[in-house]
């Protein structure tokens, strides 16, 4: 067997804003496995600024599985927890090496039969009038449930987009989940909860930044809008270190990024300590192009939840892999009349 990787940069269509700043590209590693004719490939989700592996040695780690890949899959995944997007391409990598299809990497219905995953549709942060304009695309659509990012702009404004959708939308008829991506100070979070909470909020995202458990857990007690971890999971490897989060803080949900959490694997362990706290949770992609996208969006289908899934990035880049994924009325299907743009995945597995 042998192993490469590549390197390969997304450009967003157009700059999308987080409470972490403005993104217009975004850097992605592929993995590639080649044997007896046959290829894999995986994507190392990498995000800049926010991944616990965003170290000076990544790719000279990416170059040491390569030159190891003889020690088999298991061992290189227990050397890389500290690199949990380099343990979801080796993971994906495998697993397409290993299937008929190098891009079907679970049997599911999802695959076979199109059966679709309910997502929700994202909306950016930017100026109160380019908020309204994706929402109302995203009504256009077919969504059903709206993400929407807060945090970096004037709350009031972000009420205000808020209020104008509650005006023209029942909580039954449009479900609201935010994502503050840790954009609340410590000092205002609970009031800020408060004023959300008068919109039939369905959750928020990490209302404040990782890492103060303490004051985390006072606001899950207290919040009339449920709570998810998300940021707050990033870097925790040890499973009893997990346990404790969890039992400490006690969130209503957690959100599961493969890339960010060690995989399949790392996110299989959330999911077992969740269920057995009581806790919900759904899965999103990480700004993946669709190769990796493609990988979450058949392990999300396998775990049999019915919530709306976070899986609607595929669309942000302008050159993103042309593969069988479309979003249609708020769905992500797995379309068997379209197909992978084999001239350039097979660029990068040559």
């Amino acid at each position: 067997m042998k192993a490469q990787y590549k390197k390969y940069i997304l450009n967003f269509k157009r700059p999308s804003g987080t409470s972490r700043g403005v993104l217009t590209q975004k850097e992605t590693w592929f993995l590639i496995l080649n044997e007896n004719g046959n290829f894999g490939i995986g994507e190392c989700g990498l995000l800049r600024g926010l991944s616990c592996d965003d170290l000076d040695a990544y790719e000279e780690k990416l170059r040491w599985v390569c030159e190891n890949i003889h020690l088999g899959e298991s061992v290189l995944l227990e050397a890389l927890k500290r690199f949990p997007s380099i343990q979801f391409g080796l993971e994906q990598a495998f697993l397409s090496l290993k299937a008929k299809n190098p891009f079907e990497l679970f049997s599911s219905d999802f695959v076979e039969n199109e059966a679709p995953i309910p997502i929700n549709g994202l909306i950016w942060m930017g100026d109160e009038q380019f908020m309204l304009e994706q929402i109302d695309q995203k009504l256009q659509e077919g969504f059903s449930c709206l993400k929407m990012k807060i945090g970096a702009l004037d709350f009031g404004k972000e009420l205000a987009v808020l209020k104008s959708i509650r005006k023209r939308f029942s909580a039954k008829e449009i479900e609201l989940r935010v994502d503050a991506n840790g954009g609340f100070g410590l000092d205002h979070a609970a009031l800020k909860l408060k004023k959300l909470s008068e919109l039939d909020i369905h959750s928020i995202e990490q209302p404040i930044k990782p890492n103060n458990w303490q004051v985390m857990s006072t606001l899950c007690k207290t919040s009339d809008i449920p709570i998810a971890l998300d940021e707050e999971l990033i870097g925790v490897f040890d499973v009893t270190k997990k346990a404790e989060l969890l039992q400490t803080i006690q969130p209503q949900y957690v959100i599961l990024k493969p890339s960010l959490l060690g995989g399949i694997h790392g996110c299989n362990e959330w999911i077992a300590l969740a269920d057995s706290n009581r806790i919900g949770w759904w899965v999103t992609s990480a700004l993946e192009s669709n190769i990796g996208l493609n990988a979450i969006a058949q392990f999300t289908y396998a775990l049999n939840s019915t919530m709306p899934q976070g899986l609607g990035t595929g669309s942000l880049f302008v050159n993103n892999f042309q593969s069988p994924l479309e979003v249609e009325q708020g769905k992500l299907f797995y379309r068997k009349d379209l197909s992978w743009q084999d001239d350039l995945i097979q660029s990068l597995c040559t």
